[in-house]
């Protein structure tokens, strides 16, 4: 493969273009480890021994490059991109294989590649742009430059590459579950995985994996490559490093996983100029040798920096960004998916609704424990029509089966949209239970959502691992309170979506909010405890 890569292929978009193929040592060894095969004699022989692959680096280390140099051999009728047999040592410079030949050979054996029939090859970026900074717009300059060797095995186009023959292409394709659920694909590449962050992008990473599994003759695998994701954006890239976490600590036996990812230490001072550059140096690799390091050090001089892009960017560590309300990594430590709340315990509920474009959530807390769970997240499907809107008998419905199941002490609830249902819920379940609390409330929503973020940090709350929820955590952004203090002088903040018109969905987060506010307030009320009433107590 290494050799296919150098003879026949180019620099794609950047200073070498067109100039031969030249991989370094560290691509090399990528190269050995995607393409390790089982060994001869085993049940699995010359069967791929990883079907799913993932590198994160720093940026500026061809990634991309080397996605697209990836894509080409599995394109191509004759890179040896899958085994067929063997070759032994005494035999290595001859075509072929020495299976079944009648002379004597010995060991040491190696693979004998060969190319896929009919390979089907999907290469999914964060958007329809597929310009030359993404993989299929690299594959395409690749293909398209003078200088490549195999450029004319192909019909390039803007959308699809495809063999001369007709029977193998490749594909740009922007994360569309639905169109591509029955693709039985050969080889699949994400792009810049850490900007796959939105719902249908994360399902359609799903579905695509499960399409690994339908062509098991062509041994199809997938590979990411990525630079470090943000915390708790619920991306593919901190979906596959949380995974191979899992499978490190055991949690989850997946032979089939290679995980690769390098950073600087977490250690490391940044805080002097020597410290900051020997960082920078020991994420980057091998890939130093030929960076400007001093440049990418300078970028930390700009008072108006966001160090925390930098961060990740260059050092590819997990920082959360200054403007974060919550801690996305804290909050996804405290998750504790098999605690069970007993029927008939008090709990308390958040509700944060909208009718069409955000989404509405309903979000419930054990009083006793702090255990939060979401009765319900409801957001607006891909492709819905214009008209559409929340489904309100299902959200009616989960308040009705938490009011049935359990003790509900308070409902918060937010009641912009949602006047005439929350009127309603007052008059079904009581105006004590059912309160409004308007989040533009600075002196109410202010100490609430500090409170919250004072009992993640401090590992009083928990929750059952909801992913829809951890998002909503992680995209939730300050917004400072104008003329809004707290005793002590510091100032007050609510929590909004990272811009206008984002996609990045918060509704959740808010709903948890509300819902520890009225767990705060149970508490003092002493709810859950006994209390010195003569014959009664709250328990």
């Amino acid at each position: 493969m290494a050799a296919f890569i150098e003879n026949n292929l180019v620099f794609g978009p950047g200073d070498l273009r067109g100039e031969p193929a030249r991989l370094d040592d560290e691509q090399r060894g990528f190269i050995y480890r995607f393409y390790e095969v089982h060994a001869r004699g085993t049940e699995r022989a010359g069967k791929r021994r990883f079907q799913r692959c993932a590198i994160s680096l720093r940026k500026g280390t061809r990634k991309t490059e080397l996605l697209s140099w990836i894509a080409a051999c599995e394109l191509h009728p004759d890179a040896p991109v899958r085994a067929y047999g063997w070759r032994c040592a005494a035999h290595a410079d001859e075509p072929g294989s020495c299976e079944g030949v009648r002379t004597r050979h010995a060991g040491p054996w190696s693979p004998v590649g060969r190319g896929v029939t009919d390979p089907y090859i999907p290469l999914v970026a964060f958007t329809e742009e597929q310009s030359d900074e993404l993989a299929y717009g690299a594959l395409l300059a690749i293909l398209g430059h003078e200088n490549c060797v195999i450029g004319g095995d192909f019909d390039l186009g803007l959308a699809r590459i495809v063999r001369r023959d007709g029977t193998g292409k490749a594909e740009s394709l922007a994360t569309a579950p639905n169109s591509r659920d029955g693709a039985r694909t050969t080889f699949e590449g994400f792009d810049e995985t850490h900007r796959l962050t939105m719902e249908r992008q994360r399902r359609a990473h799903q579905v695509m994996l499960a399409n690994l599994l339908k062509r098991p003759l062509a041994d199809p695998w997938a590979l990411e490559v990525t630079t470090m994701y943000q915390p708790g954006e619920g991306s593919v890239a901190e979906s596959t490093h949380d995974y191979a976490r899992r499978v490190v600590a055991g949690e989850v036996h997946d032979s089939r996983l290679y995980f690769y990812h390098r950073q600087a230490s977490e250690t490391a001072d940044i805080s002097t100029r020597a410290g900051l550059r020997a960082a920078v140096v020991e994420a980057s690799g091998i890939t130093a040798e030929w960076s400007d390091i001093d440049g990418i050090v300078k970028q930390w001089d700009d008072p108006d920096a966001d160090k925390a892009y930098l961060d990740r960017t260059w050092l590819n560590r997990a920082v959360m960004p200054a403007a974060r309300a919550f801690d996305a990594e804290k909050w996804k430590a405290l998750a504790r998916p098999g605690t069970l709340i007993p029927a008939r315990s008090w709990i308390t509920i958040g509700f944060d609704g909208s009718r069409t474009w955000d989404a509405t959530a309903m979000i419930a807390c054990d009083v006793m424990t702090g255990h939060m769970w979401p009765l319900g997240i409801w957001t607006r499907p891909d492709n819905a029509p214009p008209d559409w809107e929340v489904d309100r008998e299902l959200v009616n419905a989960a308040l009705a089966q938490a009011m049935k199941t359990y003790r509900v002490w308070r409902v918060e609830c937010d009641p912009p949209y949602w006047e005439t249902e929350i009127r309603s819920w007052a008059g079904q379940y009581g105006d004590e239970i059912i309160v409004d609390l308007p989040t533009a409330s600075a002196p109410r929503i202010g100490p609430a959502c500090r409170a919250f973020a004072n009992a993640i940090n401090a590992g009083d709350v928990t929750h059952n691992g909801s992913a829809g929820l951890a998002a909503h955590i992680g995209n939730a952004v300050r917004k400072a309170l104008s003329q809004s203090f707290d005793s002590e002088g510091n100032q007050l903040w609510t929590i909004q979506k990272d811009r206008k018109g984002s996609p990045n969905k918060i509704d959740a987060a808010m709903a948890a909010v509300l819902a520890w506010d009225a767990r705060t307030r149970a508490l003092a009320a002493g709810v859950g405890r006994r209390v010195s009433q003569v014959g009664a107590f709250v328990a």
